[in-house]
């Protein structure tokens, strides 16, 4: 067996260390750069630092919507379960997909149960977490165009290959004034969303840790 590092703290500084020192974060500002940081440390992929589109304020935004008891809404239990519930104390962290309404509102609509879910959120103000389903993010873009109240901050990060790309690139082009964080392309997935919210939530908490 070769060796190999059992410090946790020893781990956890050289992770970050890496990231910063190979990601390209110098045409970020300073609170967004380390919602990418964290979002690169969740995937293992130094690379898509150069794919991530954002608005200036997403990380100010959401900061002070998470000071402020904002509610966070994930498309998804595995984003939800992904948000450090000690990061975030008070927080309500929102998940519909599996509310008893959703179903039935899905088949009328004739849309997918992620999207149903979206006419559940109360986005004024909130955090929008979205790690997985496209039709999730078209939807929310969908409702803000029908008038729906803005988030504080959306972190979309959909993955696969039909629509994927498609929403994000959308939510990019024109944001509908909501301040955004995405990654560009196919790749996203829970565990990159779980991570731009819990890096929110460190940043709301006065530090990084």
């Amino acid at each position: 067996m070769r060796p190999y590092e059992k410090d946790p703290a020893a781990i956890y500084a050289a992770s970050f260390a890496t990231v910063r020192r190979e990601a390209s974060l110098a045409r970020f500002p300073s609170d967004v750069a380390e919602l990418a940081v964290r979002v690169i440390h969740a995937c293992g992929m130094t690379e898509i630092a150069d794919r991530l589109d954002h608005s200036d304020d997403v990380a100010e935004r959401g900061i002070a919507a998470l000071r402020a008891g904002a509610p966070v809404y994930a498309d998804c239990e595995m984003v939800a379960a992904g948000i450090t519930r000690r990061l975030l104390p008070g927080t309500d962290v929102r998940c519909t997909l599996n509310d008893e309404r959703v179903a039935g509102l899905a088949a009328d609509l004739g849309t997918t149960r992620s999207a149903a879910a979206v006419d559940l959120w109360e986005t004024e103000g909130a955090v929008i977490a979205i790690g997985n389903a496209p039709t999730a993010l078209f939807r929310l873009l969908e409702r803000l165009d029908e008038g729906a109240p803005r988030p504080a901050a959306i972190l979309a990060f959909p993955v696969g290959f039909v629509g994927a790309a498609e929403s994000k690139a959308e939510l990019a082009a024109n944001p509908r004034g909501a301040p955004f964080l995405t990654l560009r392309g196919r790749k996203g997935g829970s565990a990159m969303a779980s991570a731009a919210v819990n890096a929110l939530g460190l940043l709301a908490g006065g530090g990084l840790q």
